[in-house]
């Protein structure tokens, strides 16, 4: 009975970290979507006191901040699209386990150095 109740909670466990994980994903396409929103809303606005309302009517001064808006959102939505599904958590936990691996054969590798060049003399002899 104790053997099932690992499993299911090793299952369980699992299970939480990919609802988590989907969780984050979920949000940070939302504030994607939204970041977009905001930036098509507000290129209007920037359009309307630029040229309608005659803020600065000399300078296209909207157009530039509307590109470099623009350019944020663009690297806003890389950086969620395309990055973060490649390098994202499944990619760091990958990483963790290699590294951890690494490290554990070279600690194996250096005691068992040790031992060899420093044997424990037992009591007995």
């Amino acid at each position: 009975m104790s053997q099932k109740s690992k499993s299911e909670d090793t299952l369980e466990a699992s299970q939480h970290d990919l609802i988590e994980t989907a969780k984050k994903r979920m949000k940070q396409k939302r504030i994607v979507y939204i970041h977009c929103i905001l930036f098509l809303i507000g290129s209007i606005f920037l359009l309307i006191f630029n040229k309608v309302l005659g803020y600065y009517p000399n300078t296209n001064w909207s157009v530039w901040v509307m590109t470099a808006w623009a350019f944020l959102v663009c690297i806003h939505t890389i950086n969620v699209f395309i990055i973060n599904r490649f390098l994202g958590q499944e990619w760091q936990r990958a990483q963790k386990e290699k590294l951890v691996t690494i490290q554990k054969k070279r600690i194996a590798k250096l005691q068992q150095e040790v031992e060899k060049e420093y044997p424990l003399i037992s009591k007995n002899q």
